[in-house]
């Protein structure tokens, strides 16, 4: 066995598991802005600024849960929360301060997909 740790050197792609991939795709395409890179019938690829997003329908039991939180950086939380709240997304709970650190102040605001997994907009905003 080897002691060499592992380089990682950042994150290709993010599983989201869905039941209706066309309902998904126009969320996240459509909805969220995010950019389709391809489509099926049982799986989608969106690009997130250089990570891929697959929309994909569980293969089996054991792999239809809720996914992991994905946090989507925006620069303008709540010009980006009244966009969405106008687009009909529905939200656990309005912009609000998580932390202040390193000279920046961060705020989340948690919303569901169709599938109702949480994900979350996120900014820093520098201390003034």
């Amino acid at each position: 066995m080897s002691n060499t740790p592992v380089s990682i050197q950042g994150i290709t792609q993010l599983s989201i598991r869905v039941h209706d991939v066309a309902a998904s795709v126009s969320f996240y395409n459509e909805t969220l802005g995010l950019p389709l890179l391809f489509s099926q019938s049982n799986m989608a690829l969106l690009d997130c600024n250089g990570i891929r997003l697959l929309l994909s329908i569980p293969e089996k039991p054991e792999f239809d849960h809720p996914s992991s939180i994905v946090y989507f950086r925006v620069e303008n939380i709540e010009q980006a929360h009244q966009s969405l709240l106008a687009s009909g997304v529905d939200f656990v709970s309005p912009p609000h301060k998580i932390a202040e650190f390193n000279g920046f102040t961060v705020w989340m605001a948690f919303f569901y997909d169709p599938d109702r997994n949480v994900h979350a907009l996120t900014s820093e905003v520098p201390v003034a």
